[in-house]
């Protein structure tokens, strides 16, 4: 069964909304997260999104953009993901998302975009 992002049928009180009699519609699909890990050869998916544009999912990857304090970018190769404040399980699994913090070849960085829903990695430098 699809799961979907739809607001719940029933109230905290246990009553029912009025508008709960209908069907899921393709746009309230929820999907499962991407979970960008960091790999030596690059996977993404495309998925259609709303509107028929289409939404490109980093799933491994270990090139990262950087961007230096005068505003200069550089490629540069991720070694190993050292912090991450949405979870600290993450680091663990060396798993790529917004607000992560990398080590690279270049120094510390953080990541500043979401991989997962935007297919390449862009960070700061620390």
């Amino acid at each position: 069964m699809a799961t979907s992002m739809r607001r719940a049928n029933r109230k905290l009180t246990g009553g029912r909304y009025n508008s709960s009699d209908r069907s899921k519609r393709k746009k309230e699909l929820n999907r499962f997260p991407a979970n960008t890990k960091i790999a030596e050869t690059v996977k993404s998916k495309s998925i259609r999104a709303c509107g028929g544009n289409l939404k490109h999912k980093l799933l491994a990857g270990n090139s990262v953009n950087v961007v230096d304090k005068k505003g200069k970018s550089k490629k540069t190769i991720i070694t190993t993901v050292v912090e991450n404040a949405a979870n600290p399980h993450l680091v663990r699994r060396n798993i790529l998302t917004k607000g992560a913090i990398v080590e690279t070849k270049l120094g510390k960085a953080k990541i500043s975009n979401r991989p997962g829903q935007e297919g390449c990695i862009n960070a700061t430098l620390i």
